[in-house]
């Protein structure tokens, strides 16, 4: 048996643990607490008026960040699930699960325009291609996207898909990219043509959701339910490499000023991942925030990242016909987290 040298342990983890401590820049600066016991999804910043839009039951909250209040909420959005902005329309559009349509509204006054009628069911992530002028609207349960003219409000096109779309992201060049959760795989649209390019397979990650792109080393991080994320070429469609996350996660942002990629985990934390180039990747630290802070969207001209999520009381028992019970929401505890 090899002697054991204590001193130098306790010296190397010193040094480890400075080294760790050295490294952590972010944390929980604020909670901006817009009230509301009901469930919530995605949210997006709109940075030229400086809105963040946030999913929340039935209704689409808007908060303003400088302040950090509750500015208005659109109504009548049942089961909202995504927002996406148009600042070059004035337009925002919402995606409504439960109604099978998309709320199209004034971004400055807030106003409802109208409602469009969408061709598949429960639609859920929702994108805007500012190369197009389009909106796709991904529909969880018939493995399709409706795409909307973002100029005339009217559908144009509906896109069979291979499997259940999740998160989605354009390159703003002509290209949506669309995680395929059930398949494992990332899905290439042509925003001109309409139609599917590609497919590939981000094997090992399993049950992508979240997605993020990185356009100048044409890259796209995947984050997947097997507590992964999955970093993949968008050209050839190559794996590169895998980076450990949390669990739960629903969403991923990509910093390109500090060469960050930041999963929002369902489990209470946050791992930031270090871009050192385009082949190599760590993981610099994990913040505890909340459970239930799944999604995340960034404030680029501020750098502040946004997470929503709330206070849970008891879970109910599992039974046959709720085999998958979930906790109930505390009222009112519905909270934003802001991160910096």
């Amino acid at each position: 048996m090899k002697k054991f040298n204590f001193t130098l342990a306790l010296i190397i983890a010193i040094t480890s643990f400075n080294a760790q401590v050295a490294t952590r820049e972010y944390k929980i600066t604020k909670k901006i607490n817009t009230g509301g016991d009901k469930g919530w999804d995605y949210l997006i910043v709109d940075e030229l008026s400086q809105r963040l839009f946030v999913s929340h039951g039935n209704v689409t909250q808007v908060v303003d960040i400088k302040k950090g209040v509750l500015l208005n909420t659109i109504q009548d959005t049942k089961g909202v699930h995504g927002i996406a902005i148009a600042n070059d329309l004035n337009k925002g559009f919402i995606s409504n699960g439960k109604d099978t349509s998309v709320t199209i509204f004034d971004l400055k006054t807030l106003e409802v325009i109208t409602k469009t009628k969408i061709t598949g069911v429960n639609p859920d992530a929702i994108l805007y291609d500012e190369f197009s002028h389009r909106v796709f609207v991904y529909n969880g349960k018939t493995d399709n996207a409706t795409v909307i003219d973002a100029k005339t409000n009217n559908v144009i096109e509906t896109i069979k898909l291979e499997g259940k779309p999740e998160f989605s992201v354009t390159d703003g060049k002509g290209k949506i990219y669309v995680n395929i959760e059930d398949k494992n795989s990332i899905t290439c649209i042509n925003a001109t043509t309409l139609k599917v390019e590609k497919n590939w397979s981000i094997a090992p990650g399993e049950e992508p959701t979240g997605l993020a792109i990185d356009i100048k080393n044409h890259l796209l991080f995947a984050v997947c339910g097997n507590k992964m994320m999955v970093v993949s070429n968008l050209e050839d469609g190559k794996v590169i490499t895998t980076v450990p996350i949390g669990d739960g996660c629903d969403g991923v942002i990509f910093n390109e000023t500090k060469k960050h990629i930041v999963a929002s985990n369902g489990d209470g934390t946050l791992t930031v991942i270090k871009q050192e180039n385009a082949t190599k990747y760590s993981v610099i630290e994990t913040l505890n925030t909340q459970k239930g802070a799944r999604t995340i969207t960034l404030d680029k001209a501020t750098n502040q990242l946004f997470l929503p999520t709330a206070e849970y009381g008891e879970t109910p028992a599992v039974t046959a016909e709720n085999p998958h019970p979930r906790s109930s929401i505390k009222p009112n505890s519905f909270v934003i987290l802001v991160v910096e």
